[in-house]
């Protein structure tokens, strides 16, 4: 019985070189990573009582600056509905998620995990990152955005096509760099779609 889970927390384990997609998302060997635990500002996030401060791509910088590049380790936890990997990562045995919560650029993701509270009252406590601006928490953001985004028909019809100002035609899968800042406008002809096979029929092609 060790044996088998001994195999099994081998499979769960995994390294690379990460390349930094958010403040909580990492590429690793071409798998989309979501930091376990921890919830950071959207990109296009802003923060401050005036909403003029990008916290999203501060929270961002501030991953990159430390790993972009970096071979970090990972224990893979679950995946979740747009198929990451979500895992705790750790860089030279220190934990990514932690780091995070503890400079101010990521809050405890409390549905998921109470790990991180304990860093998240000390970077409260000490007004650290996204605590010294004032700000919406992340996932209270994508609600508010997802109601104010025209709806698909179906659940199941999640991808986006989108027409860039230059015409092109492109579509967006859940869990991609962009798919959260993308607004779908049907009056422009803009529209969604069940399935990337239905995508590329209809004449759009993946973002870049």
């Amino acid at each position: 019985m060790t044996s088998i889970f001994m195999a099994l927390a081998l499979q769960a384990a995994f390294s690379g070189t990460a390349h930094v997609v958010d403040g909580d998302t990492l590429t690793i060997s071409a798998q989309r990573v979501r930091l376990s635990g921890i919830d950071a500002p959207e990109l296009a996030q802003r923060c401050g009582a005036d909403r003029r401060q990008e916290c999203g791509q501060m929270a961002a910088e501030w991953l990159k600056t430390r790993v972009e590049g970096k071979r970090v380790t990972c224990a893979s936890v679950d995946r979740d509905t747009y198929g990451r990997i979500v895992a705790v990562c750790r860089l030279n045995g220190r934990d990514l998620g932690a780091a995070l919560v503890e400079a101010g650029w990521a809050t405890a993701y409390r549905r998921y995990s109470l790990a991180y509270v304990p860093a998240e009252d000390r970077a409260r406590s000490a007004r650290r990152g996204i605590w010294a601006m004032g700000f919406e928490r992340a996932e209270d953001f994508r609600r508010a955005r997802r109601a104010s985004d025209p709806s698909p028909q179906s659940s199941r019809c999640r991808i986006k096509g989108n027409i860039s100002a230059s015409g092109d035609r492109i579509y967006h899968v859940p869990g991609s760099r962009s798919y959260a800042d993308v607004r779908i406008s049907p009056a422009k002809g803009e529209r969604w779609f069940c399935s990337v096979e239905q995508a590329r029929r209809a004449g759009w092609r993946p973002v870049r």
